[in-house]
């Protein structure tokens, strides 16, 4: 007799799934998500015809905390093999919130009277009215609410380094994602996260602000932007729609400082936004302070990666025409064929929507709180269009091109701002084979070693491993925040 799940139900105590069944009993059961797997081996007892397991809701990730399942629908296997879910009462579980219909879904945890359009209303409504930036706090995003990495962390670091009287909130997607120690985690939609957002002096963003926004007095908004662009942005994407001119207009107008890598990025940044009149902070990326100042043996240890193995980081940008990260590279075969650990990186958009990568020495780092750490521990970088390419290069390690779509995607799909091919600090490739072939030809990066240099010249300056300094210091001497 086949296995059969039985009964499934949820102990608020173990903060687990109990699942029950019959017939043979599974080697293992597993609750398998896009981005995240809870395993559980299964009891049997040999005069009992059922069987039993205890599938956690919560997991330890790169050697981080114990934090909840991220969001997002899992499947139910048993040896591998999708099975059908008893249907659970929806119910709460620290800080999550477990239903299903035929499946698991784990929604974030907003009570769901906030999620109606009465709900959303009544909040935006009580956070307009709240008078505002009345407290010395700051509210951090990145990647809306994805992440608690890129610049915001950076800056997150050396602010409760020098100023530890500050609150510092996070904006976050769910209870998944881990924040830096002493801040609290607000979830995004929560009633906490509207008073968090209105109450803190300071807000400290990468992208866009989402959701409503109304400036309170007193209130000041850092935008620190999230990366040194190649592909073109904002108004100056190709057809753009009217309505979108207006988006960017209205955006921008909210920020009080952007912060730019170097002087090239502030040139484009303020013209693409219109931010012409407020300031530019040309102090360099925060987030690229650990390329100087980390320990790579400790991240790759995280990871699971020996000391003497060969890393390769492979991080495509986004493609307006997909939702999920591009299939343009296999990274098993890739592995195998450059005897090295692959790591693969999806951008920020590509997380909800994608799921992980698996193989031999393949790990799929789409959900690794800092992708500079990434950076630092990679011995060479594999991207296309990415700004990735601008962190990197601060490291000084060879940089590949993957890029087989290049005239769609600069022809049709976005543009660039300068011409790629011509000033690479690395060689360009079609195809998975040229690839290989450039990783083990030392000549291939040799030919580039000048364009690198002067790419460095132009990009990197400020990457000295000061940058979080120099804007904390910015921070604190406008009074922005109470030391």
């Amino acid at each position: 007799m086949t296995s059969r799940v039985t009964s499934v139900r949820v102990d608020e105590e173990q903060q687990a799934l109990l699942i029950g069944g019959e017939g043979t009993a599974p080697a293992e059961i597993e609750l398998a998500g896009r981005r995240a797997v809870s395993r559980a081996g299964v009891d049997a007892d040999r005069d009992d015809p059922g069987w039993s397991a205890v599938l956690p809701l919560q997991a330890a990730r790169w050697g981080g905390p114990v934090l909840p399942l991220p969001s997002g629908d899992y499947a139910l296997l048993l040896d591998g093999r999708a099975v059908d879910v008893p249907v659970l009462e929806t119910v709460v579980l620290a800080g999550l919130r477990v239903g299903a219909d035929g499946a698991v879904r784990i929604d974030p945890p907003v009570d769901p009277v906030y999620e109606t359009a009465e709900g959303r209303l009544a909040l935006e409504g009580r956070y307009a009215a709240l008078p505002g930036a009345g407290e010395n706090a700051v509210f951090f995003e990145s990647f809306y609410g994805q992440s608690s990495g890129c610049n915001p962390g950076a800056i997150d670091r050396e602010l409760a380094a020098r100023a530890p009287g500050v609150t510092r909130y996070w904006s976050v997607v769910d209870l998944s994602i881990p924040v830096p120690e002493g801040a609290i985690a607000v979830v995004e939609g929560s009633p906490e996260w509207w008073r968090a957002r209105a109450d803190a002096r300071l807000l400290v963003v990468n992208d866009w602000l989402r959701r409503r926004f109304d400036r309170k007095p007193g209130q000041r908004v850092l935008q620190t932007w999230h990366g040194t662009p190649l592909k073109r942005l904002a108004l100056h994407r190709p057809g753009l729609h009217p309505r979108r001119w207006l988006a960017v207009f209205r955006e921008s107008r909210r920020w009080d400082a952007l912060l730019a890598q170097n002087p090239y990025a502030e040139r484009v940044l303020r013209k693409a936004y219109a931010f012409l009149q407020r300031p530019v902070w040309v102090d360099g990326y925060p987030r690229n302070d650990v390329l100087v100042t980390g320990d790579a043996a400790r991240i790759r240890d995280a990871l699971g990666i020996g000391p003497s193995e060969r890393v390769l980081l492979y991080a495509p940008t986004w493609r307006d025409d997909r939702s999920e990260m591009v299939d343009f590279l296999d990274p098993t075969a890739l592995a195998e064929a450059a005897d090295a650990v692959v790591l693969v990186r999806g951008h920020s958009r590509t997380i909800r929507p994608g799921r992980d990568q698996a193989g031999s020495r393949v790990i799929d780092v789409t959900g690794y709180p800092d992708t500079a750490e990434l950076l630092l521990a990679a011995d060479a970088l594999i991207t296309d269009y990415s700004s990735v390419m601008f962190d990197f290069s601060a490291t000084g390690k060879p940089i590949y091109f993957l890029v087989p779509d290049l005239e769609h995607y600069r022809g049709k799909l976005r543009g660039f701002y300068f011409d790629l091919p011509a000033r690479a600090p690395g060689p360009l490739v079609r195809t998975q084979e040229e690839l290989v072939a450039a990783l083990s030809d030392v000549s291939a990066v040799a030919e580039h070693a000048a364009s690198y240099v002067a790419w460095q010249a132009q990009f990197n300056g400020r990457d000295d491993g000061s940058a979080s300094a120099r804007v904390v210091d910015r921070i604190l001497d406008l009074g922005w925040l109470d030391g």
